[in-house]
């Protein structure tokens, strides 16, 4: 999977940067958190404050359009944008090892 910049704007109202981008890559689509993971290795920034806003994939194309948020501070990422998006750009919880379950068959 390789990620290209087309464009990188600088929002400073906003204290972000705003990207457009596209993805080549082989076999089925890259999933967002891929993509994520990609995008802040590559600029150089905290993951959580990385919100992939759009991915738009044509049938039969390797081959993506994105559009990427990249904010200076999580608090204004969560000031400004929308709920929905935040809960889509979610970073996956560790899973937890139940203690209690544990616990409770060794009794």
């Amino acid at each position: 999977m390789d990620i290209k910049i087309i464009e990188d704007k600088n929002n400073v109202l906003l204290n972000r940067r705003e990207l457009n981008f596209e993805v080549t890559f082989e076999g089925p689509t890259p999933a967002r958190l891929d993509i994520k993971n990609k995008m802040a290795a590559l600029m150089n920034v905290p993951l959580e404050l990385v919100v992939i806003q759009r991915m738009k994939n044509d049938f039969g194309r390797q081959k993506l359009n994105g559009y990427a948020k990249i904010y200076e501070d999580a608090a204004r990422m969560k000031k400004i944008e929308k709920e929905h998006i935040l809960e889509r750009n979610k970073l996956p919880e560790a899973p937890e090892e139940n203690t209690e379950a544990a616990e409770s068959t060794e009794e």
